[in-house]
């Protein structure tokens, strides 16, 4: 009696092992979404979704394309040449001065602001190229309105001082700024394809691509003046975009390491997973990152004044937020379609994907199975029986499973 048990016992056990090789993926967590977040367990399907990231991604492409080819950007003087005026502030106000040029020379600056705070503070006028006559005569206006004094504390002309930038000076920093750029990519992609491979070099590069494409389009739509700062703010964000690209990657070599002789996960579920992992820590590296920009802004906006200081964070502020989206929603992605398409990966995504079906398919044999027993009223017993070995006698009462004879005359 005990050893016919413990044969039972042992048959179910097998049996059971033998159901479980089926089962593809975990059963979905019970948690909730903030905590599937902070964990890193999956709270949200990048991968699985990612074609609908494709379409956001896409759309954010062709509004930024489109403002750039309809709209343009908006140069400062460092770029399409012009003059700048700056003197003294004292008691000058910026719409004043507005007003003093606009009478003076008959058309509006390019920008006027005040650049620093208290005693050292400064007006900065930025405008068209002007000429001789025209300085002098806004030289004029502006002794007279404002009577700017010297270092002596003395109301002097000489307080305001006038140069002119040439439009060769802002095309050589448009020529030197895209040689950096050129040089940076080709690094990054060196970098990246050594240290990890070429599928994910391609995608890195395509995320930066995608960085600069937005970044350069809502200077574009919202009309923010392009100044060698902003230059300098958009090669900052590519480090930034590259180093978050590289994180996720790192994770997803990890998750994937070994993946193509198992057939439990895909490739692109294990990147999901390394997503998922990543997600928390890219999001806070994000937030981190905002608060001094912010701090930055308005420091340099309210406080001191500074012009440049101002495009800076601007560029640094959109940037990050697009290059935090980009290493997350983009570039994981196009990896996983990239790896997906072609080559031991796709194939063995294929496999793993059959056998789930087979799985499927068997599930719902043993549903059917389970309905019309209990449509019948007999027992169902759930346990698959297990294999006979080869020459291993039949148990009593097993039907015979090979040919029946043919009926004699």
């Amino acid at each position: 009696m005990t050893n016919s048990h413990t044969t039972r016992s042992l048959d179910k056990t097998s049996a059971t092992e033998t159901t479980d090789v089926f089962a593809a993926v975990e059963p979905p967590s019970k948690h909730g979404f903030f905590n599937r977040l902070y964990t890193g367990t999956g709270a949200i399907d990048v991968i699985g979704k990612r074609r609908m990231w494709y379409l956001i991604t896409a759309a954010i492409v062709l509004v930024s394309l489109g403002s750039i080819i309809f709209r343009g950007f908006n140069f400062g003087i460092d770029f399409e040449g012009g003059s700048r005026i700056q003197f003294p502030a004292g008691n000058a106000t910026s719409s004043a001065v507005e007003d003093v040029y606009r009478g003076a020379i008959g058309t509006d600056p390019v920008s006027v602001q005040t650049v620093g705070t208290g005693g050292s503070a400064t007006m900065l006028i930025r405008s068209e190229a002007l000429d001789q006559q025209q300085v002098e005569t806004l030289n004029n206006a502006l002794f007279t309105k404002f009577q700017p004094k010297d270092k002596a504390g003395n109301p002097s002309r000489a307080a305001i001082s006038t140069s002119d930038v040439s439009e060769t000076w802002g095309s050589q920093i448009t020529r030197k700024a895209l040689i950096a750029l050129a040089v940076f990519l080709v690094l990054v992609a060196v970098y990246i394809a050594v240290r990890f491979e070429t599928h994910m070099a391609i995608a890195a590069l395509a995320a930066l691509a995608f960085d600069v494409t937005v970044t350069a389009g809502v200077y574009s739509l919202v009309g923010f003046e392009v100044t060698p700062a902003t230059v300098i703010g958009i090669l900052t964000i590519l480090g930034f975009s590259l180093y978050d690209s590289v994180v996720v990657f790192d994770k997803v070599e990890e998750n994937t390491h070994g993946i193509l002789h198992l057939t439990r996960r895909t490739y692109g579920e294990q990147a999901n997973l390394a997503v998922n992992q990543t997600l928390m820590r890219s999001i806070n590296t994000a937030l981190i990152g905002i608060l001094p920009i912010v701090g930055l802004m308005v420091i340099a906006v309210w406080m001191l004044g500074v012009g440049t200081l101002k495009d800076l964070a601007l560029v640094q502020l959109v940037g990050l937020l697009i290059g935090t989206y980009s290493s997350i929603f983009f570039a994981t992605p196009l990896l996983v379609s990239i790896k997906e398409r072609w080559g031991p990966v796709a194939a063995h995504t294929r496999k793993v994907l059959a056998k789930r079906a087979g799985a499927a398919g068997a599930r719902a044999g043993v549903a059917a199975e389970r309905r019309a027993s209990m449509a019948s009223g007999r027992d169902f017993d759930e346990t698959p029986r297990a294999q006979r070995a080869a020459g291993q006698t039949p148990r009593p009462g097993a039907r015979p499973s090979g040919k029946r004879h043919k009926r004699r005359n």
